[in-house]
């Protein structure tokens, strides 16, 4: 699944998820060749219609998703008015996939402030779930997730 089901099925989680995503710093999970995670800082770039990652040719990220595309995406967590309980986060979860053609590459860079050359790889982040935390002035979690289960 993509970005664009994500978003025609939950507007608003996307929309949530977008503004603590793109651009941002976020965290990368992928799997090692034994199995073992690794976790990477990132900066995602969403369109509206979908999530990719740039990253440098000898990124270990890159053999981990070529050789099993599954990954997790968490974004930093926000804290938007600064009251001592209210923070924001949310992730996603599914499968890399590299992208090699030349206007899907030019779409991923220009939609981020941070353009990349052709010397970096990119990977599409299919959107497979999506989960939002959101902790109240009460410390009590209200939780997203999607597809809901």
């Amino acid at each position: 699944m993509s970005w664009r089901q994500l978003a025609a099925a939950d507007p608003e989680l996307a929309a949530f998820g977008k503004e603590r995503l793109h651009d941002r710093v976020a965290y990368l999970a992928t799997l090692r060749q034994d199995g073992s995670p690794r976790l990477h800082p990132v900066r995602p770039i969403l369109s509206d219609t979908h999530l990719f990652i740039f990253m440098a040719s000898t990124s270990p990220k890159r053999h981990d998703l070529a050789r099993d595309g599954r990954y997790a995406l968490h974004g930093t967590i926000t804290n938007p008015d600064g009251g001592p309980w209210e923070f924001y986060e949310f992730s996603v979860e599914g499968w890399g996939v590299r992208i090699e053609d030349p206007a899907i590459r030019q779409q991923a860079s220009a939609a981020t402030a941070y353009p990349r050359d052709e010397t970096f790889i990119l990977f599409e982040l299919s959107v497979e779930r999506a989960f939002s935390t959101v902790y109240g002035a009460d410390g009590q979690p209200v939780r997203r997730r999607w597809p809901a289960t």
